[in-house]
C-alpha cells in the first residue's frame, strides 16, 4: 500500500489548535486558582481568556506548518457507496443505505446480514489508503448473531495490512491510512513536547499563585 499524500494544515487550523492548547492550559491554571484562591474571580477570568489568545498567537504559526493527510473532495461516505454499488441484497438483508454510516471522516460499515462479505471487503479495502473504515463485525463468540463474521474479516485484513494500520474494538475492526514516516515522527515530537511542557507550566503557575 502506498503512503498517503500530505499537505500543510494552514494558518487558520494552526491558530485554532494553538487556541485549544491555550484553553487547556488556562483551564488547568484556573482550576488551581479556584482551589487555592476562590475569591480571585478576576484572575479566573484572565486565566480563562488570555491563554487561548496567547496560544493562538505564539503556537498558531508553528502548528500551521504541521502536515495532514490530503482529503479528497468526494466525501468518504459517497466513495464507499460507489464502491459497493450492486452489492445490495434487498429489503431485510444487507443494503448500503441501511448498513453504512459516516461521521464525515470515518465510515462505519456494518457487515451483518450480508452474504457477500468478501465482495464488500474487496471493493472497500482499497479505500482505506484515503480514510478509515470501521467494519462492524460483532464479537465473534458463539452467542453473536454471526459468529463467523469477525474471524473472516480479521483473516482478510491481516493478509493485506500490518497491525499498525488496524484498530480492533469489541465488535468492530477499523483499518486506516498509512501515515508517512515524516508525519509519524512529527506527531510523536509534538506529543512529547506537550506531555513535558503542559504539566511543568501548570506546576510553575501553581507555585506562582501560592506565593
Amino acid at each position: 500500500m502506498t503512503e498517503q499524500a500530505t499537505e500543510r494544515v494552514g494558518l487558520w487550523i494552526g491558530l485554532q489548535a494553538g487556541g485549544f492548547l491555550g484553553l487547556y492550559f488556562g483551564f488547568s491554571l484556573a482550576l488551581v486558582s479556584a482551589l487555592t484562591s476562590p475569591d480571585e474571580i478576576l484572575r479566573l477570568v484572565y486565566l480563562m481568556a488570555l491563554p487561548p489568545i496567547l496560544g493562538s498567537i505564539l503556537l498558531g504559526p508553528f502548528l500551521a506548518r504541521r502536515e495532514r493527510p490530503v482529503v479528497s473532495k468526494i466525501p468518504p461516505f459517497n466513495r464507499v457507496l460507489d464502491a459497493v454499488s450492486g452489492l445490495d441484497e434487498g429489503k431485510g438483508k444487507w443494503r448500503a443505505l441501511s448498513h453504512i454510516r459516516s461521521d464525515g471522516r470515518t465510515v462505519r460499515l456494518d457487515l451483518h446480514d450480508s452474504t457477500k462479505v468478501q465482495e464488500i471487503l474487496t471493493a472497500t479495502l482499497p479505500l482505506v489508503d484515503s480514510f478509515p473504515i470501521r467494519y462492524i463485525v460483532g464479537r465473534g463468540i458463539p452467542a453473536s448473531r454471526q459468529p463467523q463474521l469477525r474471524p473472516l474479516v480479521l483473516e482478510t485484513v491481516d493478509k493485506k495490512f500490518p497491525k499498525t494500520r488496524q484498530s480492533r474494538f469489541t465488535s468492530a475492526i477499523e483499518v486506516g491510512p498509512e501515515l508517512s514516516e515524516e508525519l509519524r515522527n512529527q506527531r510523536k515530537k509534538i506529543n512529547r513536547l506537550l506531555a513535558i511542557f503542559l504539566p511543568i507550566a501548570t506546576f510553575l503557575g501553581w507555585l506562582e499563585m501560592r506565593s
